[in-house]
């Protein structure tokens, strides 16, 4: 397992404003989510995720087809819920 960042209160700031602003892709945010607790592919997808690290790689590489309870999984630890956003 990795460690934390230090400044992880700093990177999640960065990642609401960037996913607020669109500019990131499910694997981007995925991949952001899982440095910011300091955590391996494997134990993330192990041990928040309940997946195959498989699935979080190809899900990170935007390769992947999550479902919607994959979705909430990734989310959940920041606390985000998957729904239709109206587009600005």
């Amino acid at each position: 397992m990795m460690k934390p960042p230090q400044n992880s209160a700093e990177l999640k700031k960065e990642l609401n404003r960037a996913l607020d602003a669109g500019e990131l892709t499910i694997g981007q945010a995925t991949r952001r989510m899982r440095k910011i607790v300091g955590m391996t592919q494997k134990d993330y997808a192990t041990r928040v995720l309940n997946i195959t690290p498989r699935i979080l790689m190809a899900i990170e590489n935007d390769k992947g087809n999550p479902t919607l309870d994959t979705l909430k999984k990734i989310g959940k630890p920041f606390g985000y819920d998957i729904g239709f956003i109206k587009r600005k």
